[in-house]
């Protein structure tokens, strides 16, 4: 039998009602005697981490995740990280950069309804992800709910209260499993490297979804409270003429290295293209910044997050981090 271990967090799946409304309350223990058939299948260990709503999810949480699994390592056949919906894609992403090469499944799932509702999505998710780590040759960072196996860094909430709460973003999904069934549509091959785990991460990133009414003074905040700027442009990723001058002189104001630009699109599929039109191409050569093209929004702040993190001052080495396939994370070149 394999052995994992689920290290609880919270989230909707261990709620339940109060005045206040749903709080995350129920122990690990709790959770998992509602499927009390898998202990027939594999041995499990238990460890809280936290009892939050996912709202709440920070830095300082991802980085005791990393330390539990890199503590346990070696003595368990992968990990169950039980997660609230709203932002396990978040999570997902951080994770898959905190922890690369890893040769073992580190699974995320949780539940659109607490798992004490009659309606519950959590036993079928539960069930679904330990049949996924009992999957012989599964790895890495994965999300899976409803059904879905979806590599982490191409995670995104898409529904806010059905079950399909999740799609991959510009990524096939990797598996699904019906019937406590795996049907693999992606085999991963062993990672050659060796495995790499980090809790150098910062949380000085900001993400500016631009508007119609956005204005060019909004460049001075943001810069001078954070190192990672990531804009969500219009269309393919384009930067109005109205807040064009502002951006480059307020990026050009720093040293090299100091502050850093990524240009992304409000469009969730089918990634950023700026420089199709005049309102991206002519940012090229002004000022130094870097393109999200097919990445998964989340996965651009994770990746924002991680690389600041790595204390890099040299503009080509970020933009060579930046555009390394890491997890499956950008495939466009």
């Amino acid at each position: 039998m394999k052995t994992f271990l689920v290290m609880t967090t919270g989230g909707t799946i261990a709620s339940v009602e109060n005045k206040a409304g749903l709080i995350p309350q129920m122990t690990g223990e709790e959770l998992l005697s509602y499927i009390p058939d898998i202990a027939g299948l594999c041995h499990v260990d238990i460890l809280s981490i936290c009892q939050i709503d996912s709202t709440n999810m920070n830095v300082e949480i991802y980085k005791k995740l990393v330390s539990t699994i890199q503590e346990n390592y070696d003595k368990y056949d992968g990990f169950l990280i039980l997660h609230g919906t709203d932002t396990m894609a978040y999570t997902s992403a951080a994770l898959s950069y905190m922890i690369q090469n890893a040769n073992k499944p580190i699974v995320l799932t949780g539940a659109q309804k607490p798992i004490s509702y009659d309606s519950t999505d959590a036993l079928i998710n539960l069930r679904d992800s330990f049949y996924y780590m009992m999957h012989e040759g599964t790895r890495g960072i994965k999300v899976v709910f409803g059904g879905k196996v979806i590599t982490g860094t191409r995670a995104k909430k898409v529904n806010s209260l059905s079950y399909q709460a999740f799609t991959s973003v510009n990524y096939p999904y990797v598996a699904t499993v019906r019937n406590n069934q795996v049907i693999e549509y992606i085999q991963h091959a062993p990672y050659q490297e060796s495995l790499k785990m980090t809790t150098k991460m910062s949380d000085r990133v900001f993400l500016l979804k631009l508007t119609p009414c956005s204005h060019p003074d909004i460049f001075d905040f943001i810069y001078d409270h954070y190192d990672v700027i990531v804009i969500e442009g219009f269309g393919v990723g384009g930067i109005p003429k109205h807040l064009f001058d502002a951006l480059v002189t307020k990026q050009n104001s720093y040293p090299e290295g100091e502050k850093l630009l990524i240009l992304s699109t409000q469009v969730m599929s089918e990634g950023s293209h700026v420089s199709i039109y005049e309102v991206g191409k002519s940012l090229m050569g002004q000022c130094d910044y870097l393109e999200a093209r097919d990445m998964n929004l989340e996965a651009v702040v994770a990746k924002g997050m991680w690389i600041k993190g790595q204390n890099l001052k040299s503009f080509k080495q970020i933009k060579k981090l930046f555009y390394q396939d890491i997890a499956h994370d950008i495939l466009g070149k």
